[in-house]
Formats: C-alpha cells, sequence, structure tokens
C-alpha cells in the first residue's frame, strides 16, 4: 500500500483552503498503524541542545529528531498526518514557516501552534510532538 493510499488530505466544502501548503485542514487516514511521537526538543544524539537562541536551528533539529524516528520505524516525514508545535513565542511561527514549508511543501500534517510559558529547559524555545501513519 502506498504512502497516498494511508493518507488523504482533505478541505471539505465550505471550509477554507489552508493558507500555507505545510499544513492541511484534515487528513482521512483510510489504514496503517498510527505512531504516537513524543514531544521533541533541540537535543541532538550526544544530550547537547542545539540552535543555541535561534528558533529555527532549533527547529531544524527537532525536525530532525522526528525525522530519525520516523525512519527507524520504516517511514519518513511524509507520513505524519499531526503535529502540535508548542513554542515559547509565538511570533516564532513565522520564522520556522519557510522551514515547514521546505519539509511539508504540499498537503503537509495536521498542525495546531500554542504559545507555552516554559519548555523543559530555558534555552528550548520549541517542541513539536506528533501523530504519524507507518505500516
Amino acid at each position: 500500500m502506498t504512502r497516498e493510499d494511508r493518507r488523504q488530505a482533505l478541505t471539505p466544502e465550505g471550509v477554507p483552503e489552508p493558507i500555507k501548503g505545510y499544513y492541511s485542514n484534515c487528513i482521512r487516514v483510510t489504514s496503517g498503524p498510527l505512531l504516537f511521537i513524543a514531544g521533541q526538543i533541540p537535543i541532538d544524539n550526544n544530550g547537547n541542545h542545539v540552535g543555541g537562541d535561534d528558533v529555527v536551528e532549533q527547529a531544524r533539529q527537532v525536525f530532525r529528531n522526528i525525522e530519525a524516528i520516523l525512519t527507524g520505524v520504516g517511514g519518513s516525514l511524509a507520513d505524519l498526518v499531526k503535529v502540535t508545535v508548542y513554542l515559547t513565542d509565538i511570533s516564532a511561527m513565522g520564522k520556522i514557516a519557510p522551514l515547514r514549508e521546505e519539509l511539508f511543501p504540499k498537503d503537509g500534517p495536521v498542525s495546531a501552534c500554542v504559545q507555552v510559558s516554559a519548555l523543559a529547559a530555558p534555552e528550548i524555545q520549541i517542541e513539536i510532538e506528533g501523530v504519524a501513519v507507518v505500516d
């Protein structure tokens, strides 16, 4: 079964199209087991904080971690059907948008973005959790 058979991005009638390609209004999952990905932070395999105070570089590391999880179970970023992005400053959403557009040029996962007062450590500005469909 192909990835396209497992997930279908939809915009039902009466709902405006997504304003960016990196997210979808809804995704219908027709088959395949779900993989729930815990919130990932900008930490590398050695436990080092990555990105300094640059939220884009932090986001890049977070997506590397998510991609490594997906690759490790036989999937890819294209298998993500939902992400929740937690930011300590909601204005950073505009800064990470180009990265998301690069990673998800079309029919990106369903997405929510939330500002929080703090994350796991003071230097961490972003955390992302996700749900994927991976056979």
